[in-house]
């Protein structure tokens, strides 16, 4: 199977490791620069720029491990059990919030310690091609997550 820039080979136990640009469809790619941020134009109405955030159905079901920055929803002052996923820090507080794609809703039942969240980690687990809609933004994919990994940028 192929995903975006690289190539992968699935077997059914096997780990994709993704970048943010591999959630993205190939068509619409082009919207985005060459780090997987949205190319707004910040001269026009936020409101008429083109829809992005299409999502790449093939990749549901995979078991995949993703960086990004968490943005807790639900837990207490030691876990975290729900979060949002964004590729940069601070996503979803800027204006626009990144596209659907580009945001991941991660349900971590048995909770990620909030130590652990405040900088760049690794997801991993089960990608859904699954829409959530939350007051701070729409994702187009949710995580079913099984382990948090410190990032390491090799």
């Amino acid at each position: 199977m192929t995903l975006g820039v690289a190539s992968f080979t699935t077997h059914a136990e096997e780990t994709l490791t993704l970048d943010w640009i591999d959630l993205i469809p190939e068509s619409e790619r082009n919207q985005f620069d060459s780090y997987g941020m949205p190319a707004v134009d910040h001269s026009t109405d936020v409101m008429k720029q083109s829809k992005v955030g299409g999502i790449r159905p093939e990749l549901n079901g995979s078991k995949i491990k993703i960086p990004g920055f968490v943005i807790p929803l639900e837990g207490d002052e030691n876990n975290v059990t729900e979060f949002l996923l964004v590729p940069y820090f601070g996503a979803c507080i800027h204006v626009p919030p990144p596209p659907p794609n580009q945001i991941i809703y991660v349900r971590f039942p048995k909770g990620a310690p909030v130590q652990q969240l405040w900088d760049v980690i690794y997801v991993i687990g089960t990608l859904k091609t699954e829409t959530v809609s939350h007051e701070l933004a729409e994702t187009g994919y949710v995580i079913e997550g099984t382990e948090i990994a410190e990032y390491d940028d090799l």
